[in-house]
């Protein structure tokens, strides 16, 4: 078996070795040493760290298809979209500037420009449609330019400032699922938030866990994963909550005919500076013709 093993293609060879390196790949494949603990850790971490970076670049493309078929992000909250944001684009600049592995960071690159472009999608499409155009239009291009502002920010400052923006991350990424998770709850209904993102997420988030702890060992960067997968998994639990619930539902519906006791207060003449005049009829109405005490009706004939 370890002559077929060790006469792979070329091109297998260089794809082995580029993924695990050359000594993971003598001892698991040329040589199939399974007993290799520590390879065998190394190649998991890099196996499911290349699937993460896989899957995080596709994975806000059902959220971004569920608004644009539905022509609406309610339901979505755009301040924890743009914290969240923030949080990846912070965790992508820190890993590359650390000269991380790419397979350990690289989700957070894909998702930093898809959340991006979700964020501005919220903007586009107002939940109220009392908003004006004009004023849409306007933040959009702003959040448009803070964007690309922030991106050169984050390339160009020190190192050391940017170690200092990761440790922020942890709170970041509470913040940015807070008010989503809030939102969530007084609607009683999740809107378009998309259930592949937030499984995907949770997923994610204990992969990237085990990855960071095999390959990378920063402690910041664990601690974000594991903020990330609480505040995912309270998101997955109102997934389930109120799967089905629509949040246009959420509104009282009152029986047509039946006043209830607030309308009567709210309506009250006394609160209103009102004063209803009741006039009530005679309790016996007069006749037509009345006849005289002799019996005799009063009328003209006409020839």
């Amino acid at each position: 078996m370890t002559t077929i093993t060790q006469n792979l293609p070329w091109f297998v060879v260089d794809l082995g070795t580029a993924v695990i390196g050359e000594k993971c790949y003598s001892s698991l494949v040329e040589n199939l040493n399974v007993g290799d603990v520590e390879c065998l850790k190394y190649s998991l971490s890099k196996g499911l760290g290349l699937g993460i970076v896989v899957g995080g670049s596709i994975m806000k493309v059902p959220q971004l298809l569920l608004i644009l078929s539905a022509q609406s992000a309610r339901g979505l909250s755009f301040s924890a979209h743009a914290l969240e944001t923030l949080s990846y684009a912070i965790t992508s600049a820190y890993s590359y500037r650390n000269n991380f592995p790419f397979s350990t960071y690289g989700e957070n690159l894909f998702l930093t420009i898809q959340n991006t472009l979700i964020t501005l999608l919220i903007l586009y499409f107002p939940s109220s449609r009392l908003r004006k155009a004009q004023d849409s239009t306007g933040k959009l291009i702003l959040t448009s330019l803070a964007a690309a502002a922030s991106g050169v920010a984050l390339y160009i400052m020190p190192a050391e400032t940017l170690s200092l923006l990761q440790l922020g991350t942890l709170p970041l990424s509470l913040f940015s699922k807070v008010p989503q998770i809030a939102q969530n709850a007084r609607a009683r209904s999740t809107g378009q938030l998309s259930a592949f993102a937030v499984i995907s997420q949770i997923v994610g988030c204990l992969a990237r866990l085990f990855t960071t702890a095999t390959e990378v060992g920063d402690p910041i960067v664990s601690a974000g994963f594991a903020l990330a997968l609480l505040l995912n998994s309270a998101l997955g639990l109102q997934m389930w909550m109120y799967w089905g619930k629509d949040g246009k539902d959420t509104y009282s519906k009152t029986t047509i005919g039946v006043v209830s006791e607030k309308e009567k207060e709210d309506w009250a003449p006394e609160r209103h500076g009102r004063v209803d005049v009741v006039v009530t009829p005679n309790s016996s109405p007069v006749p037509r013709h009345t006849a005289s005490p002799s019996g005799r009706k009063w009328s003209r004939k006409i020839d």
